[in-house]
């Protein structure tokens, strides 16, 4: 069956075609790794190929026609990548979804994509799809079948079986239904931190630009060759999509999944990636693990280690080391920073942060310590990726120049455009919005920026985060929160002041055991009056509460991609923000 599929696609200008093309050049090689109780199961390029093949037979046998849009939610795992293989193989589109939506979030999408088909895993994602097709199914008088990659419930399909069915062993692929360059090979729809999201129209073209910029910068950093990539971002999130599994599927990579964010630690040392891409959040998380493991140790060892990180930001700064200093940074290559690479599995090329702003402390802490990270910005309508630091010159205080095939500008107001064949198609099902972001070949992305001459970005923040106080002062919250959240007693935060003579926060405190609520208040009073020294007037922070909870995707409070969704906690806190201004 492959061998036949393979043969018919390989030369194809789509993203299938690209995969068929690294099938031919790797059909033994190990791609995708999954843990199944307990044990790694790898499958080799061709037998990825072969279910891709079954399962495009399949899909089409029951129906599914170019240009239909099938749902995909699923935690990372083999299936996804099969599944969405075999959605564009026969001119279909991929609709991945968040495993963490709500059922309204799910029958939103079904609704608004006008979703024929359902692939997903099982448990609470497969009961909440169901409960969200069976409104759909009742509104729109169609059947909508649910394929279920683990043990179906009543009513699903099995995904082994669906692979298995005697059409899909014995029949070929109708291929007047293959895609071309310019098909839209996917709707991700965006998070956003207010209001519905949005479908954002890739094709197979936009996706392969970014591919191939991609390309540009792992090949400067000599990290194409044997790439392992560990895979912890959602498939459904338009970084991890490109990044993680197209780009790996090209470049005859290995592709190993994570099923937690709390088994990183843990499998950097089993999997040993030379590449990993993640959100800043992730950075962060790992800073502070090796930051109390090093306090918990004390005595030499947390003077060596701090030893290393002064040195090491002192030779990223620029600064010339002297001969002693020289000589002591050597040393401390062997005794600390050859151990920390080791935590990371020894043969990392790069860490790569993209998804929202890293903060330049976390950023700089790792480069001191010798593991190397590129920070990137992108949008999900620019498929995702606009700039990145480049491996021979990263200044992790910006987000690199624009990758090969952009072209960026700045407009009147400060807002970044993009240009180039990674940008959209539009979004689907809504003129209005497409015509806002798409105008005379640019795509405004709603973020300010400044680029310096030498054409790296730096990032200010979003337009319509901005907080314009009273005063008039404009002053974008990000780089204030990062600042807070770096000192370990502060979890998360949000700025607040938009038309208010100063800013408050609402602040998550770290977890901190025998600690009273008076004791965290001053923790926090001191950390604010530490970074209110290093800022301007009127970006000091006068007052501050302590929020009810954490924000969480679960209590809607977070995207999915890990942002803070500013006009919720605002008014989960409307109340107690105001009492703070009435105090004078």
């Amino acid at each position: 069956m492959s061998d036949s599929f393979i043969k018919a696609y390989k030369s194809d200008s789509s993203l299938v075609g690209a995969f068929c093309a690294a099938v031919l050049t790797h059909p033994d090689k190990a791609l995708l790794h999954e843990k199944r109780d307990g044990q790694w199961l790898a499958q080799s390029y061709s037998e990825v190929a072969d279910k891709v093949a079954r399962l495009a037979l399949y899909l089409q046998a029951t129906g599914i026609q170019k240009g239909d849009r099938v749902l995909i939610c699923s935690e990372n795992r083999s299936e996804w990548a099969i599944s969405n293989l075999a959605i564009m193989a026969i001119g279909a589109i991929a609709v991945p979804a968040y495993t963490t939506n709500t059922v309204g979030d799910h029958k939103f999408i079904l609704e608004h994509a006008q979703v024929s088909l359902i692939l997903c895993s099982g448990g609470n994602i497969a009961q909440r799809l169901s409960l969200a097709a069976g409104d759909y199914r009742k509104d729109q008088k169609i059947p909508l079948p649910l394929i279920c990659f683990d043990k179906p419930e009543q009513g699903m399909l099995s995904f082994d079986n669906c692979l298995n069915a005697k059409n899909a062993l014995t029949e070929e692929i109708d291929l007047s239904c293959r895609p071309v360059a310019s098909d839209i090979a996917c709707i991700i729809y965006t998070s956003g931190t207010g209001g519905r999201p949005k479908g954002v129209m890739l094709t197979h073209a936009s996706i392969q630009a970014n591919i191939d910029a991609a390309l540009d910068l792992v090949r400067e950093g000599r990290a194409d060759q044997n790439a392992v990539f560990l895979s912890l971002l959602p498939l459904s999130h338009a970084y991890e999509h490109t990044a993680g599994m197209h780009l790996p599927l090209q470049i005859g990579a290995e592709i190993w999944y994570c099923g937690s964010p709390d088994q990183v630690a843990p499998l950097l040392q089993e999997v040993r990636p030379t590449i990993m891409t993640a959100v800043p959040r992730l950075y962060e998380a790992l800073h502070d693990r090796i930051m109390r493991g090093i306090a918990a140790k004390g005595g030499l060892t947390k003077k060596l280690f701090e030893q290393a990180i002064l040195l090491g930001k002192k030779q990223q700064s620029g600064e010339r080391l002297g001969i002693f200093e020289w000589f002591q940074n050597k040393c401390l290559d062997f005794l600390v920073r050859r151990k920390v690479k080791a935590r990371f599995g020894g043969r990392l090329a790069y860490f790569v942060s993209g998804g929202a702003a890293l903060n330049p402390e976390i950023g700089t802490f790792f480069l001191a310590l010798g593991i190397n990270i590129l920070q990137g910005y992108g949008q999900t309508e620019a498929s995702p990726l606009v700039s990145a630091n480049r491996p021979s010159k990263i200044r992790i205080d910006t987000v690199g120049p624009a990758v090969r095939g952009v072209a960026v500008t700045i407009a009147a107001d400060g807002e970044l455009l993009v240009q180039g064949a990674c940008v959209m198609k539009g979004y689907w099902r809504d003129d209005k919005a497409t015509a806002e972001a798409l105008r005379d070949g640019w795509l405004y992305t709603g973020d300010l920026a400044k680029i310096e001459d030498d054409g790296y970005i730096t990032i200010k923040g979003r337009k319509k985060d901005i907080i314009v106080t009273s005063g008039g002062d404009n002053i974008a919250p990000a780089k204030i929160e990062a600042a807070l959240t770096f000192l370990p007693e502060i979890e998360q935060v949000m700025i607040y002041g938009d038309q208010r003579a100063w800013l408050s926060a609402v602040i998550v405190p770290s977890e901190a055991e025998g600690s009273t609520p008076d004791t965290i208040k001053q923790n926090i009073s001191r950390c604010i009056d530490e970074v209110n020294n290093t800022l301007p007037q009127a970006e000091k922070i006068r007052r501050f509460l302590i929020a009810d909870e954490p924000f969480t995707i679960e209590n809607g409070q977070m995207t999915p991609t890990l942002k803070v969704k500013r006009l919720v906690v605002t008014e989960m806190y409307r109340d107690r923000l105001a009492a703070l201004y009435r105090k004078g």
